[in-house]
């Protein structure tokens, strides 16, 4: 009885090696497929972070020799000539805009802020920071300043006090003290002020002569 169980269980134990074999013959392509696909994509995903990095350091590089230019009109025209793409897209057009105000070249810098601020490719903080900078050039068409400041400070927009400090200068510049006083305090009142900017508000208030609302108290 004994030599009868162990032959039967010779037998199943052969039958079962044989199904595992057939599984392995019909299926086991898929194994080796899975295998090769997450190596591949483990090598690929390895030389695509590379080949990110390589172009990063590659335009920066070039910024840098770009920035140590002693001429500024040099150095507008190198940084406009470096080709990026990517997030490096929003910081180089953001520097050649800068360096093109230094240069004197106020068109060409409105014209880089302009394609930025319109670019959708690049996250919404950069698009909203060119469009503030636009503002911030100096121009010859203070109605168009100004209605562009004035939509940069409206409820919700990320540079909204900011965009009210530059109107405040602007009234002070047209002559409209009440004006720039009014949007001062509502700068110094507003509960998401920075520090820095209510400082600055306050010390062109006292300037101004005007007091310094006392703060509330329960």
């Amino acid at each position: 009885m004994s030599n009868t169980d162990s032959f039967i269980d010779e037998v199943a134990e052969e039958v079962r090696r044989d199904k595992l074999y057939g599984y392995l013959r019909r299926y086991g392509w898929i194994a080796v497929a899975l295998v090769l696909l997450i190596v591949g994509g483990a090598a690929w995903n390895e030389y695509r972070n590379a080949q990110t990095r390589a172009a990063a350091e590659a335009t920066g590089d070039a910024l840098l020799e770009a920035l140590n230019q002693d001429d500024m009109a040099a150095r507008a025209a190198a940084i406009t000539q470096i080709g990026t793409d990517g997030p490096a897209v929003a910081v180089t057009a953001l520097l050649t805009a800068a360096t093109q105000q230094e240069a004197g070249q106020i068109d060409a810098a409105a014209a880089t802020l302009a394609a930025l601020a319109t670019n959708q490719d690049v996250p919404a903080e950069y698009r909203d920071l060119a469009a503030f900078k636009s503002a911030m050039l100096p121009s010859d068409d203070a109605a168009a300043r100004m209605l562009a400041l004035e939509q940069l400070s409206q409820p919700g927009q990320p540079f909204r006090l900011l965009a009210l400090e530059q109107i405040a200068y602007v009234k002070l510049g047209d002559g409209d003290r009440d004006a720039a006083v009014t949007t001062l305090q509502s700068i110094v009142e507003d509960a998401a002020v920075s520090r820095g900017l209510r400082d600055r508000a306050q010390t062109l208030m006292v300037a101004l002569g005007e007091p310094i609302p006392e703060p509330e108290t329960e």
